[in-house]
């Protein structure tokens, strides 16, 4: 039995939202099988391999992003990771910021983009050498929300 993503959710951190100061927003796909399932197969024997891949909102609104294979570094430079890209329009629109979640659906072909609020800290107040600290809580925050099992 198979089994196909249908709903996957990333809780934002502030460099997916662009709050770090990043040139466009974006999110680090983690090369785990049950999230990168979602996307599209890539030719990795191609450097950087990409495919546009097109959201709809809940307002009817058609979003381009970018699934990138960044794969420079079997072809002489460092960079190994996925990455979905050209979110910023998006991100900006909907007001988006880190601790918010981002929910891509497929479902019959069709993808689509929607976001809940967040409530979760993505910063931590810490007592370090006798001061108050601010640090980042981190982990991929990636989650399966939905999928199909195929027989």
């Amino acid at each position: 039995m198979n089994c196909e993503i249908k709903s996957i959710s990333k809780l934002l951190s502030m460099n997916d939202s662009g709050e770090t100061g990043g040139h466009q927003a974006g999110m680090l796909i983690p090369k785990r099988e049950e999230i990168l399932s979602f996307f599209p197969r890539l030719d990795n024997s191609q450097k950087n391999p990409r495919v546009a891949m097109y959201f709809t909102d809940n307002s009817g609104k058609t979003w381009k992003m970018n699934f990138i294979y960044y794969n420079n570094r079997f072809f002489g430079g460092t960079r190994n990771e996925y990455r979905l890209t050209g979110m910023t329009a998006y991100f900006r629109k909907s007001n988006l910021k880190s601790g918010d979640e981002v929910i891509l659906t497929r479902e019959n072909n069709q993808l689509s983009i929607d976001y809940k609020r967040g409530n979760v800290p993505v910063t931590q107040e810490v007592m370090a050498d006798g001061q108050k600290k601010t640090i980042l809580v981190l982990g991929d925050g990636w989650k399966v929300i939905d999928y199909h099992k195929e027989r």
